[in-house]
């Protein structure tokens, strides 16, 4: 497999992560001990991900791209 097809399935699988994520963040109240759970619990998933799939530091960035979209994503289900 070419590196830019293992980046974007790594990248969509850190932004599927954290749709669930964002939702809970929403539902959180701010600043508590659940919203930091929330935002900061896919991080080890991501790398872990990111370190299994061989992609260097230069992947940083899409990748917290995808996460932050998917925060934002499930953080609008609220309001549907």
């Amino acid at each position: 497999m070419s590196k830019i097809l293992i980046a974007g399935i790594v990248s969509c699988v850190a932004m599927l992560l954290n749709v669930p994520m964002g939702y809970w963040r929403s539902i959180a109240k701010r600043y508590s001990v659940q919203w930091f759970l929330a935002i900061k619990l896919a991080v080890p998933l991501i790398f872990l991900l990111r370190m299994k799939a061989g992609l260097g530091y230069w992947y940083i960035p899409e990748l917290v791209l995808f996460a932050a979209a998917g925060q934002v994503i499930g953080g609008k289900f609220v309001s549907i």
